[in-house]
């Protein structure tokens, strides 16, 4: 028999968190079909409301109502979106995905959608992976969670978390890979073109991203430090450079951007050494001078923290062919 996989959707959900991982057991059962084998899954979109529901993309989708909590799952999908905080308020929706998950053989979020798993208690004590942008809030409102913000997905015995939007792909690529073998997920991969494993975490797309939450206010200093990264860009050249003093310097950047100075200035080092690791073929030794790192063993530490790759593995993976 296929395994019954539901996917969870509700009013302004995100649309590719719905469509990702559908599409991923969709390609399962085509090459089941090709190959004359029993399809593995039977999927469908589920939703509380009666009409189609409008994701945040202004594309409408046609859901099945919610089944019997006690109809067999085999796996829940909750998707995410900006829709998820109203549906995380829902008690009956809470209720169902509390009921339904205790008849499912595993229970899983896209994105934003663990906080309605939050919400539900499924997560408690749980290690956590959601949008990055949103890991501070979730770990805030439900603090018995670990919330983390670089893997690309976490598997918590039979509940699985994923990070922000297309990580839906790779955690259900894993999920495929559980059931069916790492031969037809990697065959899923290759027919969705992405990879079986990503490379490195959700970190590595949000570095600098990450700066610039707090405006407008720094961006001439961010720009100012990517263009004198071979300096001593220590507080006192940083200050000065802002026209402030280092004690109001620092406090004020730290609350807009989240960020220690320091760290800000490792980030930019470090999204600059990407860039020319990816569209050169610089000697890594003469980018990590070049950048402000000083030896490449710095540069190779400053990677790992940012990233969880080497600079090494970095080129082999996202340089441009020659």
């Amino acid at each position: 028999m296929p395994k019954i996989i539901h996917v969870l959707a509700f009013a302004n959900v995100q649309v590719l968190d719905v469509t990702g991982p559908l599409q991923v057991f969709a390609s399962a059962n085509d090459l089941a079909r090709q190959q004359g084998l029993p399809l593995p899954y039977a999927v469908n979109v589920i939703a509380a409301q009666a009409e189609p529901v409008m994701t945040s993309a202004g594309l409408a989708l046609v859901a099945e109502p919610l089944p019997g909590a006690e109809t067999p799952c085999d796996t829940l999908v909750i998707a995410g979106g900006w829709g998820v905080y109203g549906a995380a308020e829902d008690p009956d929706l809470v209720a169902w995905v509390q009921d339904k998950a205790r008849h499912s053989r595993r229970v899983t979020s896209v994105c934003t959608g663990a906080f309605l798993l939050a919400a539900s208690g499924l997560l408690d004590g749980c290690r956590v992976a959601t949008h990055w942008t949103r890991c501070e809030e979730l770990a805030r409102k439900y603090p018995s969670l670990q919330v983390e913000a670089n893997p690309i997905f976490i598997q918590q015995g039979s509940v699985w978390t994923s990070a922000g939007v297309t990580a839906g792909i790779d955690l259900c690529l894993a999920l495929v890979e559980e059931d069916l073998g790492r031969a037809v997920a990697l065959e899923v991969a290759r027919h969705l073109v992405v990879f079986l494993k990503r490379p490195g975490g959700q970190s590595q797309f949000s570095v600098t991203l990450s700066l610039q939450k707090g405006g407008s206010r720094f961006s001439e200093l961010h720009a100012w430090i990517a263009e004198h990264l071979h300096l001593d860009l220590n507080i006192p050249t940083l200050a000065a450079a802002c026209g402030m003093s280092e004690r109001s310097f620092v406090r004020h950047y730290r609350a807009e951007t989240g960020q220690t100075p320091a760290r800000a200035v490792e980030l930019i080092r470090v999204e600059t050494a990407r860039r020319q690791l990816a569209d050169s073929a610089v000697a890594i030794k003469r980018i990590a001078a070049q950048c402000g790192f000083g030896s490449e063993e710095t540069m190779r530490r400053s990677f790992l923290r940012a990233l969880s790759i080497t600079p090494q593995v970095y080129r082999e993976r996202f340089s441009a062919p020659a």
